[in-house]
Formats: structure tokens, sequence, C-alpha cells
């Protein structure tokens, strides 16, 4: 089994950095591509950022120039910083490959962005 725990979240003002961990466990993971992904209150789970097992990032366009999603392989840990975070960045955020397995969702981890 593989499991994905989040970390990082917390309540932050307009403006304000955050930045998220995932580590990553289990005998079966082997390196692939991961992303972040996030789901607020009223809707739909949305993929935040992605990155190749190489480094290679891609963004949601609402994010892009904000948030760096980065991946230390050694230790089998998922990234993100987010910085100039805005209300609407408010959500639960989870870990997982790119693909999105339903096996691997996790509690995820609350970010609020509010005055």
């Amino acid at each position: 089994q593989v499991h994905f725990v989040e970390s990082g979240g917390g309540l932050v003002q307009p403006g304000g950095s955050l930045r998220l961990s995932c580590v990553i466990s289990g005998r079966d993971y082997v390196p692939l591509p991961l992303a972040w992904y996030r789901q607020s209150p009223l809707g739909q789970r949305e993929l935040v950022a992605g990155i190749t097992t190489g480094g290679l990032p891609n963004y949601l366009p609402s994010v892009k120039g904000r948030f760096t999603i980065s991946r230390d392989n050694a230790k089998n840990t998922l990234y993100l910083q987010m910085n100039n975070l805005k209300p609407d960045d408010t959500a639960v955020y989870y870990c997982n490959v790119l693909s999105g397995r339903d096996e691997y969702w996790g509690q995820g981890t609350q970010v609020t962005v509010s005055s």
C-alpha cells in the first residue's frame, strides 16, 4: 500500500505565504508524476500543480507565478510553496499521483486565506 500524508496548512492573511508538504510512504511506491489538488467547500476538486519525476512543473493558470511545486525523490516528499495567497485559494489541499488514483487520497490539509 501507498500513503500520502499532507501537512503545512493553516490560516493566513491575504498576501501571505504557506509551504505544504506531502510525505509518501509504502513499499509499493515508485517515483511517479505527482500533483497537488484542492477542493473548496462549494467546488469540484481541481488540479493545482503537477510535476514530472524529473522535476518539470505545470500549473493551474490562476496560481502560476504565485505557487511553486517541487519534489525530493530521495525523501519521497512533495512540496507546494504558496506565495501571495488570495481568499480564492481557500480549500483543502491534497497530494496524489498526477492521475489522481482513488486509493491514494488522504485527509488533506486545510488552507484558509482570510483577513
